[in-house]
């Protein structure tokens, strides 16, 4: 028998799939615990990114006395531990490989304040100078950016670009209580005032307000106020400037000498890039919103995988984007309560009532999702991401009870009804051969008996009444559709 036949090789694919599936899930599941694990290694081991340098400083003269020659880094989002990875670990090669100093251009909004204490620490423990420049132009040192450019040996900015706005706030610059706000600006007025101690009463002044008063300045007013030291058109504007200017490394003045001194480019790595690049918390929003749809789906449809994939992967990345972000633990559970209603609403529809619910709960759920000042998501993405699941969430719902209004589909029950084209003419007893969907099964016809002729010839259509075992219990058309008289006798 054909159906027969091919028994054993459809059980074993599925099979297959499930125990490739499981073996992926396994993987993301480990890629996503280690991925801290890898920045520690990086952090802690400075060896490849020395490689790298190697390999760029061979743009220039090949032996490092001919000329003296400067490290610059560039970094562009919020301050995560991706930027102290990237700093730390250029800081140790340009001591490994004697740089005149270590230039940051830096562009960013603000981010997490512990991560912010923890660079700014590196910076003062270096051994090598570090010059904070905000660059390109239209730049800014928001927030926590504040404190790594005062933190500098030197600090530059170039035109039309601003720095401040360093108050704490929430993660869409809502106000965090009186009582919690008077604590932490307390601190933070502490210690952006020793770090701005150096350059001025009237700097000091500023970055104080900065932070209590969320005061901001352009490049000119902050080199007014002596917040800077510099303003730069580029890199060697700043080189030329900098030459002979006094810093002080721990403990003891170096006079600088950046005159024609070679720029040395060290991009982030390839890992480093990703890391940055999914810490944006709109980023990292989308990768929930993308890992909950994916799952909804899957569980909707198991078997498909790809849904379940494309989810996991998401949901991973997204978390570890939260770790870095340090997300509130409140919008995190909101949104878990959100994905919760929304899987609800698809195998339970309530007409709508628990999508609405779970779109609301994401939507808070990511208004209070990040507390780092200067991180926040966009209204327009929170809304209409919120409305996105909502609204996958009642199509799946609408697709459950319409299956459900259908009836079976599959299996035995699901060919009943169907109908099947004679490929083999029934004989005298009623035996013949039929396709149906594409498979050709034997048949006995109904009620046919040894004096009967054969009623259907190859080619004509029968109706499946029945199934017993791998043989299909079939009636002429004529016999089910009585009112049908265009078929010739």
């Amino acid at each position: 028998m054909v159906k027969h036949g091919r028994k054993n090789t459809k059980r074993r694919g599925p099979a297959l799939l499930i125990s490739l599936y499981r073996t992926f899930y396994l993987s993301c599941l480990l890629l996503g615990m280690l991925l801290t694990v890898i920045d520690g290694v990086q952090a802690a081991s400075p060896a490849g990114a020395r490689g790298a340098t190697a390999a760029g400083r061979e743009q220039g003269s090949t032996s490092q006395t001919e000329s003296s020659f400067v490290l610059t880094l560039t970094f562009r989002g919020a301050v995560t531990p991706v930027l102290r990875q990237y700093l730390s670990g250029a800081i140790e090669e340009a001591q490994a490989e004697g740089a005149e100093a270590v230039i940051l251009r830096l562009d960013t909004p603000g981010g997490s304040v512990d991560v912010t204490k923890q660079i700014v620490q590196d910076m003062l423990a270096s051994p090598v100078p570090v010059v904070v420049y905000v660059a390109p132009a239209a730049a800014q040192a928001g927030s926590a950016g504040t404190f790594i450019t005062l933190a500098g040996h030197v600090a530059a900015m170039a035109p039309g670009s601003s720095i401040g706005a360093a108050s704490p706030v929430g993660g869409q610059g809502e106000d965090i209580g009186d009582t919690m706000e008077a604590k932490v600006v307390n601190i933070l007025s502490a210690d952006i005032e020793n770090l701005a101690s150096r350059r001025g009463e009237e700097a000091v002044e500023w970055a104080v307000a900065a932070v209590q008063e969320a005061a901001a300045a352009t490049d000119s007013r902050a080199l007014e106020l002596g917040v800077i030291d510099f303003i730069a058109s580029d890199v060697p504007d700043l080189l030329d400037q900098m030459d002979g200017f006094v810093v002080t490394i721990q403990g003891e003045e170096r006079t600088l000498r950046t005159e024609g001194a070679r720029i040395v480019q060290r991009p982030l790595s390839p890992l480093q890039e990703f890391l940055n690049f999914i810490s944006n918390p709109t980023v990292a929003t989308i990768l929930l919103t993308l890992g909950s749809i994916g799952l909804i789906a899957e569980i909707y449809n198991p078997g498909t995988f790809i849904p379940g994939m494309i989810g996991l992967i998401s949901l991973l990345l997204g978390l570890y984007s939260l770790g870095q972000l340090e997300a509130n633990f409140t919008g995190l559970a909101l949104i878990g309560l959100a994905l919760i209603l929304l899987v609800a609403e698809a195998f339970t529809p309530a007409f709508g009532a628990l999508a609405l619910g779970g779109a609301v709960a994401f939507i808070f759920g990511s208004v209070l999702l990040f507390d780092a000042p200067g991180l926040a998501v966009p209204w327009v993405t929170i809304i209409s991401l919120g409305i996105a699941m909502g609204a996958f969430a009642l199509f799946v719902g609408g697709k459950v009870v319409e299956a459900q209004r259908r009836g079976t589909a599959t299996g035995s029950e699901g060919v009943i009804g169907s109908l099947a084209t004679v490929r083999v003419p029934f004989a005298e007893n009623g035996r013949g051969k039929v396709l149906l969907a594409g498979e050709l099964w034997n048949a006995q016809l109904r009620g046919a008996s040894s004096d009967e002729a054969a009623p259907a010839d190859v080619g004509d259509q029968v109706k499946v009444e029945g199934r017993e075992g791998y043989i299909l219990v079939v009636s002429s058309r004529e016999e089910s559709d009585e009112g049908n008289t265009n078929r010739a006798t």
